[in-house]
């Protein structure tokens, strides 16, 4: 049994724009899920889905009301207002 390893706040907080940056460039084409995201920047999507949960708690993303046929909730940007 492999031992999870706890990363410093440091890394992470370090990693925090990249990742925004990533997510925001895949969801630009328009919604998706989580393993979606995840393929399409090339992170494991247990990493992806803590991002999008912050993503989503700030306001950034949101959830699309219906999910899709496997029982996934795609994820869209926050339209900014003009």
């Amino acid at each position: 049994m492999s031992e999870a390893r706890l990363r410093d706040r440091r890394e992470v907080i370090r990693e925090e724009p990249a990742m925004h940056a990533s997510i925001v460039r895949a969801l630009a084409e328009g919604p998706l899920t989580i393993p979606q995201i995840a393929a399409a920047i090339g992170e494991p999507p247990n990493e992806v889905l803590l991002w999008v949960m912050g993503m989503r708690r700030y306001r950034q993303v949101v959830e699309v009301p219906d999910a899709d046929d496997e029982g996934f909730f795609l994820y869209a940007l926050v339209q900014e207002e003009e």
